[in-house]
């Protein structure tokens, strides 16, 4: 069985006290590699996600390669969705387009519930080949958060404005809270079912949400992620929860009091000012992935970042979204290197 030998990601999740500031990148695995695209030539996303040795492989690729502290389960957050009857099709250059998108409360009525088990067997057996044969670091699970969800459900695919989403929000009160109680089901039962079969912490993705106020969050999203939240921390409560949010430094004082142990903060937000609005939890970020593209003031920006990480325990660096495919490999590892080296300097300093 594999044992966990780098500890520094689960370390930092709990803010315990580390030797360098653990890394890893969202979108870590596939996207930029040259090995992920050759596999890309032969298969599809879901086709590789189906394929546990297939799907390890490439989960396990930014480790090998980059040196990363975690890895990353390399899935999409529409995976589980098939198990509740929505179709759902990965369109190249587009993302995930629902060919039955949500309409009424009927609709959400005849959704059905997953069964990990027996909906994405494969993933948890991706999981268990991982964790029990390959890795030496964390593996994290993850799970797109019901608001997300609901939007290309709503939207039938990607959208800049949300229009569809908020109208139901607003309008259909009743339609809307069914949504979230059946995905919110849907993504405690999917969590901990990674967590059973290896993963050593869990994040949520809730990448649109900041397009919602702080009321309206409050109001309409709040109590159906403190659910599944309490209902991981209840079956599990050794295991780190991330949350992850684009673009909702507004939102912060709204996850203070959810039971997660980091929150993941993107550029718009200075490390300082987060934690004055998040007292106790651990931070991940807060790279503006396009820097990658700028290799000189990217280490520039990472060193103030790491400076700033390591005034208290509790950091992880990572980027404020994920990598794209136009980042080179090389960059990333040698950003890695250069977290490691500058940032045990500066706990050193510290002490």
């Amino acid at each position: 069985m594999s044992k966990i030998t780098n500890d520094l990601f689960l370390k930092a999740a709990k803010s315990e006290p580390v030797s360098r500031i653990p890394v890893w990148y969202m979108r870590q695995a596939g996207r930029s590699q040259p090995e992920y695209r050759k596999l890309k030539e032969k298969y599809s996303l879901f086709e590789i996600t189906h394929n546990p040795e297939l799907c390890a492989y490439v989960t396990r690729l930014p480790v090998e390669n980059y040196g990363v502290d975690a890895a990353i389960l390399y899935k999409d957050i529409m995976t589980p969705l098939v198990g509740l009857g929505v179709e759902v099709e990965i369109k190249s250059n587009i993302g995930p387009v629902i060919q039955n998108p949500i309409e009424t409360i009927t609709d959400v009525e005849n959704l059905s519930e997953l069964r990990p088990k027996q909906d994405v067997p494969y993933i948890l057996d991706t999981i268990k080949l991982l964790t029990e044969e390959q890795l030496k670091v964390p593996l994290i699970g993850f799970a797109g958060a019901p608001f997300t969800l609901a939007s290309y459900m709503l939207e039938g695919g990607p959208s800049k404005n949300y229009y569809k989403t908020k109208a139901m929000m607003y309008r259909d009160p009743a339609t809307w809270y069914l949504l979230m109680e059946k995905l919110g089901k849907m993504t405690s039962d999917y969590l901990n079912a990674q967590i059973e079969a290896g993963a050593s912490a869990v994040q949520l993705f809730d990448s649109w949400v900041g397009a919602l106020s702080r009321e309206d969050y409050a109001e309409y999203i709040k109590p159906i992620m403190r659910k599944i939240i309490n209902s991981i921390k209840v079956d599990h409560p050794e295991v780190p929860i991330v949350m992850q949010a684009v673009a909702s430094s507004h939102l912060l004082e709204e996850f203070a009091d959810l039971k997660v142990d980091v929150v993941g903060i993107d550029w718009r937000i200075q490390i300082d000012k987060a934690r004055t609005f998040l007292p106790g939890k651990a931070l991940q970020g807060n790279l503006d992935p396009s820097l990658l593209l700028a290799p000189e003031k990217c280490l520039e920006k990472t060193q103030t970042i790491l400076r700033e990480g390591s005034k208290q325990p509790g950091f992880i660096f990572n980027l404020g979204h994920g990598v794209f495919p136009e980042v080179k490999p090389e960059m990333l590892k040698q950003l890695t290197e250069f977290v490691h080296e500058s940032s045990e300097k500066f706990l050193k300093e510290g002490e």
